[in-house]
């Protein structure tokens, strides 16, 4: 069998580099012998070849090259303008800030996760107030056994974001406590639909407490776009769109611009494909350091302060556990990226309220990444990558550019109001659920590898349930309701001649909530026949060989035992009288409802988005 060239057996420049002809050549080589590449296609097709498209557009390149980053702007040095490289040139104690996030209304359980947390890696704190998490009442429960003078508290109250602040601030006074340096109260009415009306008053009342205090008051939350679907592109737009109407709404509450700009926080998701995740976070700062210039924020000041959250929509309620590869995988790339602080969720946050082993793998995860994978030694450690810069780029430009026509249009409120906001993320929710259809997009545990038998984890409810387009929800729809009545699939042939496409039917039947009941090795239409046991649908599963040798008889004698829907792994073959296929690339979502319905279970599918009230 061959194999790829490894990278010693690249032919080599004079020099002892390799030109980009002779990459595109060796890699070339390489796709024709897997398919991807035909004898007619010239080298060169490679970079298209294994170049990734964001929902966005944006091409995610294999290969950097010189050429990839030319005439890009300087992004500076860490520390410096325009922040591309990181907010500071170095991180406190080599590190990012490890931050947990505590929802369960039960104080005293919270209290002690609060402390197990703190004892074990955590360094602050992000507190879930009010109908959604802790009463206020119970702020003092939990916040007691917390040294507020050396981990930071963050605050969302949706709800009452006044009066939690007051809450805080009378904790601290009561305590006598100078509270650990970016500690932010977290208003942020206009992510918040009720609260916009009254964004003018909110900010300014937080805004008074947190100069009078020394702390944060603002926390621009851009997972609220990347939870409904939203792209990479708009949740960037979204989030300085959101921070330049804070900035113009402090400024009416006397504060100068650069007391404005240090008391706003961002909050961005971090997913699991982590290119775009780096190069997200870097354009952010990027960004934000222009709109600042632009508010004549003294130069030093312009730094973005980051907060990175571990994906809630890549996560996964089925095959649960994967969730740790995930988050582990989305920390990473946030950590690289250069976010201040990093939550690295639960993994059995979809299922409910996580529990202390949950917790411990969660906070664990970040410091593994830091203390041993050494991660953070190094600031920005990707700058300098050509592929990631221009990533950078492209993913900035694109986001200033909607930034831009939000401004236009008079303000982010302004287009909040008139449903353009929730239009343009749908158009992006139905991009993604093509792709997660068709499997283009594979969800490991859902879409692909599910498993057959699965005990899912009992957790207890989140007390306010909210909307939420998690990424394989349209399969988690129909794994919640699982078929009684299995397909039975022929096997035609030898193990080795059936296995490949019987174990691809039979996952993409266990993705939809199928049951697939196959033979083993067989030699002809009798040995099927003795085997079968009277399914309404069948599938064939084989080589083309045995298809065209005996299919067209097994078919016949297969309905005529009483099959009713006949299915063929693989492309439609001349001569072979089926129903339906299942091949590499079809849209299995459809071809799982149509399956579904002719084994008399039906499950709606409207196009709309699928939506779960499981997280909060």
């Amino acid at each position: 069998m061959s194999t790829p060239p490894r990278a010693d057996h690249l032919p080599l420049a004079p020099d002892g580099t390799a030109t980009q002809e002779e990459w595109e050549g060796a890699v070339a080589a390489v796709l024709r012998k897997s398919g991807r590449l035909t004898g007619d296609d010239p080298d060169s097709a490679a970079w298209g070849a294994l170049t990734r498209t964001t929902l966005d557009g944006i091409p995610v390149l294999p290969l950097g090259t010189p050429e990839t980053a030319a005439e890009l702007p300087d992004p500076g040095l860490p520390g410096q303008a325009p922040f591309t490289r990181g907010a500071t040139a170095t991180r406190p104690f080599g590190a990012w800030d490890i931050r947990a996030r505590f929802e369960d209304p039960d104080a005293e359980l919270t209290a002690q996760h609060v402390t197990e947390d703190l004892e074990n890696g955590v360094n602050s704190l992000w507190l879930v107030l009010g109908e959604a998490g802790i009463a206020l009442e119970h702020l003092d429960t939990v916040l007691e056994p917390v040294l507020l003078d050396l981990a930071p508290v963050v605050l969302e109250a949706p709800e009452e974001p006044v009066r939690a602040a007051s809450e805080f601030v009378r904790h601290l006074v009561h305590r006598g406590v100078q509270p650990a340096p970016g500690t932010n109260l977290g208003a942020n009415p206009i992510g918040h639909r009720d609260k916009r009306p009254m964004a003018k008053e909110v900010v300014r009342d937080v805004a008074d407490l947190a100069v009078r205090e020394g702390l944060r008051a603002i926390m621009v939350d851009g997972t609220a776009v990347h939870d409904r679907g939203g792209s990479d592109v708009q949740e960037l737009a979204y989030t300085i769109a959101a921070g330049a109407e804070y900035l113009r709404l402090l400024a009416q509450a006397g504060h100068e611009p650069d007391v404005a700009a240090g008391l706003i926080e961002f909050r961005y998701a971090a997913t699991a494909e982590q290119f775009p995740t780096i190069a997200k976070l870097r354009a952010a700062r990027r960004l934000w350091a222009r709109v600042l210039e632009l508010s004549h924020v003294t130069p030093e000041l312009r730094g973005q302060s980051q907060h990175a959250v571990t994906s809630r929509p890549m996560m996964t309620r089925y095959d649960p556990y994967t969730n740790m590869l995930r988050t582990t995988v989305a920390a990473f790339s946030a950590g690289v990226g250069g976010a201040s602080a990093i939550t690295v969720l639960p993994f059995d946050e979809p299922l409910g309220l996580p529990e202390s082993f949950s917790r411990r793998i969660a906070r664990n995860t970040s410091s593994l990444l830091s203390a041993e994978s050494h991660i953070a030694e190094v600031t920005d450690p990707a700058g300098g990558a050509h592929a990631v810069e221009r990533l950078t780029e492209d993913l900035a430009q694109a986001a200033w550019e909607l930034f831009g026509r939000v401004e236009e249009d008079g303000g982010l409120i302004h287009d909040l109001k008139d449903g353009s906001w929730d239009r343009a993320i749908a158009e992006v929710v139905h991009r993604r659920r093509e792709q997660v259809a068709r499997r283009t997009r594979p969800i490991t545990g859902l879409s692909e590898f599910p498993q057959v038998a699965e005990t899912l984890p009992q957790r207890r409810a989140y007390p306010v349930p909210r909307q939420l387009v998690r990424h394989g929800a349209d399969f988690e729809a129909l794994r919640d309701q699982p078929v009684p009545t299995p397909v039975f699939v022929a096997t035609m042939g030898t193990v080795a001649q059936h296995t490949a496409r019987a174990t691809f039917l039979t996952n993409l039947l266990t993705a939809g909530g199928i049951t697939a009941r196959t033979v083993g090795a067989t030699t002809g239409v009798e040995d099927v026949l003795a085997a079968y046991q009277g399914e309404s649908v069948v599938a064939l599963a084989g080589t083309d060989r045995e298809y065209a040798e005996w299919g067209p008889d097994l078919v016949v004698a297969l309905r005529g035992a009483g099959a009713e829907h006949v299915v063929l792994a693989g492309r439609p073959v001349e001569g072979l009288a089926v129903d339906d296929h299942a091949a590499m690339g079809l849209d299995a979502l459809a071809f799982l409802h149509r399956t579904r319905e002719r084994l008399g279970v039906s499950t709606p599918h409207d196009g709309a988005p699928t939506t779960t009230e499981v997280d909060r």
